[in-house]
């Protein structure tokens, strides 16, 4: 009876570490599924150029198993033109299934030239100048190391998220010190869709003879507008071109405060004024519309 009933125990023992261990792999393996897109802030009064393309050859997350690459992404649409994705715009980039969990970081890595190896074309990345003429556009370790787009997400388990990376040309691209080459240095936010909203209107008593633009930045961050238009307001999160009937789209911000520094230059580019809106409030999936006159 002794023998039976330690038997019986025994068994009771095996079971319950083989459930133990079924459940830390069952909670191991959860995943989710996450949808990337892709969209970029207006380059600033270059009229003449007409294309800013990347080609992406690999995507990467950083997550509770530290990076991994996607299995599987569109890349028949590389080249990718970044000046078509404004304005709200964006390109659905990838769609995959991943572990649940954290994520803090997405690399890009781009099909592209460094600047040692300079001159070279037929890249994957250029700049294209009145629709004809291609630039190369050089990125230091971007085919190597990639590009990283810092910003906190979750996937949750047997559930979906949406995110953005916003390239921001503006930002990205300058030229070497001796003038010759374009070299892209990608700034690079993440979004998440559903945490995001839009701030959208009309700019009344504008000069036609002139351009606009309309820089965004986080409510508290009490903006030297002088000390920004001397840095080409380089600190700014992000930024749209006013149209012509002075329409206006400011995407992808996260829930929060903002300050519009709207800002007219003249035919040749120049400094002409410029007009702040405060504190416009910007609420999850919701567009907060702002009419106002210059």
């Amino acid at each position: 009876m002794a023998k039976l009933l330690l038997s019986i125990i025994s068994l009771f023992m095996i079971v319950g570490l083989l459930g133990c261990g079924g459940s830390d792999s069952v909670i191991d393996k959860a995943t989710g599924s996450i949808s990337l897109n892709i969209t970029d802030a207006p380059i600033l009064d270059e009229d003449n150029v007409t294309g800013v393309f990347i080609s992406v050859t690999e995507i990467q997350y950083h997550g509770p198993r530290g990076w991994s690459s996607l299995k599987d992404f569109n890349t028949s649409m590389n080249p990718i033109n970044l000046l078509d994705l404004q304005d709200g715009n964006a390109l659905a980039l990838a769609k995959n299934v991943l572990p649940a969990g954290k994520y803090t970081q997405v690399r890009f890595i781009l099909e592209a030239a460094e600047e040692s190896q300079a001159p070279k074309s037929n890249t994957g990345c250029f700049i294209q100048f009145d629709g004809d003429r291609n630039e190369t556009l050089y990125v230091p370790s971007g085919s190597k190391t990639g590009y990283k787009a810092i910003g906190n997400f979750d996937v949750p388990v047997n559930g979906s998220v949406s995110i953005t990376a916003d390239f921001d040309v503006r930002k990205s691209i300058t030229l070497s010190n001796n003038q010759t080459t374009y070299k892209l240095k990608p700034t690079l936010r993440i979004i998440v869709d559903n945490q995001s909203g839009k701030i959208k209107g009309s700019i009344a008593n504008l000069n036609p003879a002139n351009t606009y633009v309309i820089y965004a930045y986080e409510a508290a961050e009490n903006v030297n507008v002088v000390a920004e238009a001397a840095n080409d307001f380089m600190g700014a999160l992000t930024s749209t071109n006013v149209k012509d009937g002075g329409a206006y789209t400011l995407a992808f911000l996260a829930q929060g405060d903002y300050d519009l520094i709207v800002v007219e230059y003249d035919a040749n580019g120049d400094y002409v004024g410029h007009n702040i809106q405060i504190g416009l409030s910007v609420q999850s999936e919701t567009t907060t519309r702002h009419d106002f006159d210059f």
